[in-house]
């Protein structure tokens, strides 16, 4: 049976990222919120529980799942590198709402879909969302949502959406901007936006330079 927890009461709050905490390690399924939109995440390096995120969506292989982390340090270590323009975004807009699609560490033994060797991560800029980061490691995170059906912005839609699939639910209020992280990919010579997002493309461009957009 799922368990939630309201995180604006300071008990709930430790005992849910306590309880959230002990259901990734366990390979289940949690709901979180983030600076963006609710979040349905699974530990990002166990296989079932990337499966089950997916089947809990109604979401296939071919859109792989993003990863978050608690720190700039562990999105270090599950990519080739972060690269000169990598470090730059990250410092000017980590944690924040800003995915960056990078070369995966190929070292890591992990399954997130095809990826075709990459993996996109992001560093939230929510509190309940780092702390439960910090205690997990990476998390494999996506909208808290079936697929085809708008992003919940509450905790009360992601779980009408999905249920008892989920282990835990950390309510934490409404999102204040449900408008999703920006999206650039950095494994092409010219980094390219992929998404336009809660971060404007302007500013973005002011940082690396040229900027290649589909348009």
């Amino acid at each position: 049976m799922s368990r939630r927890f309201d995180c604006s009461n300071p008990d709930e709050r430790t005992t849910g990222l306590a309880e959230a905490a002990a259901a990734v390690r366990g390979g289940e399924l949690v709901v979180l919120p983030t600076d963006t939109v609710y979040g349905i995440g699974a530990d990002a390096f166990t296989h079932s529980a990337v499966n089950a995120l997916l089947e809990a969506k109604g979401r296939g292989r071919d859109m792989p799942v993003p990863v978050l982390v608690g720190t700039v340090r562990a999105a270090s270590a599950l990519v080739e590198s972060l690269g000169t323009q990598g470090q730059d975004l990250v410092d000017n807009f980590w944690p924040g709402p800003l995915t960056l699609i990078l070369r995966a560490n190929r070292s890591l033994s992990w399954d997130l879909g095809e990826t075709k060797g990459t993996v996109a991560v992001r560093m939230p800029l929510h509190p309940v969302a780092l702390d439960l980061l910090k205690e997990t490691g990476p998390m494999a995170v996506s909208s808290a949502n079936r697929s085809g059906n708008p992003p919940a912005t509450t905790v009360d839609g992601a779980q009408e959406q999905l249920g008892e699939t989920v282990s835990v639910y950390l309510d934490g209020g409404p999102c204040n901007d449900n408008v999703p992280s920006t999206i650039i990919d950095l494994t092409t010579a010219v980094p390219r936006v992929l998404r336009k997002g809660a971060i404007p493309v302007d500013k973005i461009r002011g940082i690396v330079g040229y900027l290649a957009t589909e348009e």
